[in-house]
Formats: C-alpha cells, sequence, structure tokens
C-alpha cells in the first residue's frame, strides 16, 4: 500500500519536475561512495542513484509509479530510425519492456502521423528504477517516459547537441494559453501516443490540454486520457499501464473518464496561485524517501548483480 497523503504529496513533487530544458554535461562524474550506505536514514535516492547498470532478474515493475524500483530493464538505444535520446550523461533511458516497446512503436509510427523525422526521448528512468537524485516524483518503475515538444531533426545530434539544446517551449510566458510555437503536428503526436491500447495516461501542461480541447475535431475519446499536469510544456510525459500478468506493479486508477475539456475541470489549473505558487523561503526541504519506504523487494532489486 502507498502511504497516506501519497496522492497529496505526488502533486506537490510534479509541482517542480526537472526541466528538459536544463543541460546536461559532456563529461559526467561518478558519483563518491557513501561512507554509511547501510544506514536505514540514507535517502533511496543517494542508493538507486549510484546504480548505473540494471539488475539481472526477470523484467518486473515493483510497485507504483512514483513509489517502486524496476528490475530486468532494458535500455532504449540512444538513436534509432525515428528517435534519438537526450541528455545521455543522466543514464535515464531504461525501462520497462513493456515500455521499450511501446518508444519503439510510437516513434517509428510518428513519420506517418505528423511529418516529423522522429521522436526525441528525455528521460525514461533510472537503471533500476527507484528515487531520482534531481527531478521526478515518478518514473520511479520503468513505465514513465517524456518526450519533447521538439521534432527529431533529420540528422544525428551531437553529443553536446543531445547535452545543452533547450526543448521547445509550447506555453505562453502568463501559462493561460499555448504560444506561437504550438502546431497542430503537436497534437497529433500526443494524439497518437494516446490511441495507443498501452498508455494509461498522458501528462501535459494545462495550456496545452486547454489548446486540445479547443482544436481537436472528429472521434475525441482520446482526449480522455491527456490530463493537466504542473510544469510539462516542454514536453509530454507518458504513463503506460502495468504489464499484463506483473502482480508486482500497482496500476493507477482509472482516468475519470470524459473528455476533461469542461470549465469545471480545466479552472483549477488557470488560478493565479496555481500558475504562480509562492514558495516558502524558510522551508524545510522534505527529508528523501529511504528504503524503509519502497516495496521489500526493492532491496533485492538494489544489491542484485
Amino acid at each position: 500500500m502507498r502511504p497516506p497523503a501519497f496522492a497529496f504529496a505526488l502533486l506537490l513533487c510534479f509541482a517542480a519536475p526537472v526541466m528538459a530544458q536544463d543541460k546536461g554535461t559532456l563529461d559526467p562524474k561518478p558519483l563518491p561512495p557513501l561512507a554509511h550506505p547501510e544506514d536505514p536514514a540514507t535517502p533511496a535516492k543517494e542508493l538507486f542513484g549510484r546504480k548505473t547498470a540494471p539488475a539481472n532478474l526477470e523484467a518486473r515493475s515493483i510497485g507504483f509509479y512514483a513509489h517502486g524500483c524496476l528490475a530486468g530493464a532494458k535500455a532504449l538505444p540512444v538513436d534509432g530510425e525515428a528517435w534519438q535520446v537526450m541528455r545521455l550523461s543522466r543514464n535515464r533511458n531504461w525501462g520497462h519492456p513493456a515500455l521499450i516497446a511501446f518508444l519503439e512503436r510510437f516513434a517509428r509510427k510518428i513519420p506517418k502521423v505528423n511529418g516529423w523525422h522522429g521522436i526525441l526521448v528525455g528521460d525514461i528512468s533510472q537503471p533500476r528504477g527507484g528515487p531520482m537524485l534531481t527531478g521526478h516524483a515518478s518514473h520511479q518503475v520503468g513505465l514513465d517516459a517524456d518526450i519533447w515538444l521538439t521534432p527529431m531533426p533529420d540528422r544525428k545530434l551531437s553529443r553536446q547537441e543531445r547535452e545543452e539544446m533547450s526543448a521547445t517551449n509550447v506555453v505562453r510566458d502568463d501559462g493561460l494559453d499555448v504560444n506561437k510555437d504550438w502546431t497542430p503536428k503537436h497534437m497529433e503526436a500526443i494524439k497518437a501516443a494516446a490511441e495507443d491500447p498501452a498508455v494509461q495516461r498522458i501528462f501535459v501542461n494545462a495550456a496545452i490540454k486547454k489548446a486540445i480541447c479547443r482544436e481537436a475535431k472528429g472521434d475525441r475519446s482520446w482526449l480522455e486520457k491527456v490530463r493537466p499536469m504542473y510544469g510539462h510544456n516542454y514536453h509530454f510525459h507518458v504513463r503506460i499501464h502495468c504489464p499484463k500478468g506483473d502482480s508486482s506493479c500497482e496500476d493507477q486508477a482509472p482516468v475519470p473518464g470524459g473528455e476533461g475539456c469542461d470549465q469545471a475541470s480545466l479552472a483549477y489549473w488557470f488560478r493565479p496561485s496555481v500558475l504562480h505558487p509562492k514558495r516558502d523561503p524558510n522551508a524545510k526541504p522534505r527529508p528523501g524517501m529511504t528504503m524503509a519506504g519502497l516495496p521489500a523487494e526493492c532491496r533485492k532489486v538494489l544489491v542484485a548483480k
């Protein structure tokens, strides 16, 4: 079971996600060893963040999307026929094989859907999933992926470009609507992802949801999977269902149903207090989740060869 008030805490964590435009590095350095990794108070992110290779175990997503780990992860190749992985220094191109299969399938579909050469893929998960040292509250069980709102160019990006170029911001500065960089091709990409049966939800900025509600024509049933979330103005976040037969994975509750385009559904996201939340400069940072807060099986994943 997830801890009490978990959903509220997750929402707060989503309010400050790692940004797609945050630069990586051309010279990543290994993290220094922990003095006392066995200390029960050690944040789990410090332990999982130091694992550079997957656990040689049967592929399983263990726990919930924002409260778990990943066994038997598979890497998305950094270059594919219709995709390129960004921010290679983060080493976050690992996922459950079901998610990797979706990404490859979706990428190959994109040129036929909207004419892009392919997609640029941001963070998926760490080699063993788990909490990350920076950024996401979710992405812990290998079933979440960020897809940039920047089309893949018709050439192979250099390592420096992959670490330093920014994703495309398609939201106006005031946060109330999309900007001139938003195009019908962006909506077609999101629609194609939402129509895949493996997809459980897609998170986008509320301004993007607003634009989609305004612009979508014909069959609009796919809109119910597209849900507003803090940030997400540079990328859209795809979450797939727990793989069939994976009893260790905890699926998210089904989407509420309906398009989510009514005024009541969208109004919250455009309140000034939500668009421009006030931060308490004196607030103490939340203590990091420890191994005791994760499913017990994550200990086996952490120490596996």
